[in-house]
């Protein structure tokens, strides 16, 4: 039997991790550079315990990655998850099995 290039579960379990707007502004701001989860839950305007877990939703789906500098953890987008597209006002999330395009914040 020959593997579905969709990998459909593997592509549900992406896509249900993005299943949250709190996840996707996190991915918006996050393309601007790392954030420590005091920055995110500012801009969220939420509780850091509640971006910790959103953080961690998307840690595991291999969406962001996480570093330890001195006292704060500071998470970014791993390379190569959103690419910026020329000529557009959108930014594209590539999950592999799909993509997805955020528009710019600017646009």
């Amino acid at each position: 039997m020959t593997q579905d290039p969709l990998q459909p579960r593997k592509c549900a379990e992406l896509l249900g991790s993005l299943a949250a707007p709190e996840r996707l502004r996190i991915i918006r701001f996050l393309r601007d550079g790392p954030r420590n989860v005091t920055e995110i839950a500012e801009m969220l305007e939420l509780p850091a315990v509640n971006v910790s877990h959103h953080l961690n939703v998307l840690r595991f789906a291999g969406l962001i990655q996480n570093e330890k500098r001195g006292r704060f953890v500071i998470y970014s987008l791993v390379p190569g998850v959103m690419t910026p597209e020329a000529e557009s006002a959108c930014d594209e999330l590539n999950l592999g099995c799909c993509q997805i395009k955020l528009p710019r914040e600017d646009s």
